[in-house]
């Protein structure tokens, strides 16, 4: 498969722009299941499915980008971007981890909630319930938050990181600070 040309241009742009859009959405959601477990448990397969996305795009972004690099000119700028650009890779798939540890937090929070009532009936119901206390605990629900805030944040300063030095990578010295008095 050829990720590097949609319709005859590079892909690389149209991919990165949408990592930086899918990794910042992916990153609060992630924080805010992780604040409210009971958001989590809403949004159930939908903040699996977008942190799945979110590591594939960034993925994708990563591939053709070495395929552009390959076909442009090298320069200093160029290789820097380069050398960031694969370093997203490992926070996305720390975001995707975590969304799914998140919502499984979320989802034995609500498990723990019924059998609150009564007594579990069988030795797998009190293992389970036993579980569900430990995933709902303070201490657990902090350490999550604590884990999300710190991938999240670090995701997202990353991703501008890297985008940035792509940017100087391709606009650097090509533009005028002056009008040139042309009409688009």
């Amino acid at each position: 498969m050829n990720v590097g040309l949609i319709n005859g241009l590079p892909g690389h742009p149209l991919f990165a722009h949408g990592a930086v859009v899918l990794v910042s959405l992916t990153a609060l959601a992630l924080v805010v299941c992780a604040l409210w477990p009971s958001a989590a448990r809403r949004l159930r397969w939908v903040l699996r499915i977008l942190g799945l996305i979110t590591l594939a795009l960034v993925v994708l972004t990563t591939e053709s980008g070495e395929w552009l690099e390959e076909r442009v000119q090298e320069s200093a700028l160029l290789e820097k971007h380069a050398e960031m650009g694969t370093g997203l890779t490992p926070w996305a798939i720390a975001v995707f981890v975590l969304t799914v540890a998140v919502w499984l937090l979320g989802r034995a929070g609500s498990r723990r909630e019924p059998e609150r009532s009564g007594a579990a009936d069988s030795p797998t119901e009190g293992w389970a319930s036993a579980v569900a206390r430990l995933a709902s605990s303070l201490a657990v629900r902090v350490a999550a938050l604590v884990i999300a805030l710190i991938v999240a944040v670090g995701a997202a300063i990353d991703t501008y990181r890297i985008g940035d030095s792509g940017t100087k990578a391709v606009w650097h010295g090509r533009f005028s600070t002056s009008q040139s008095g042309r009409a688009m």
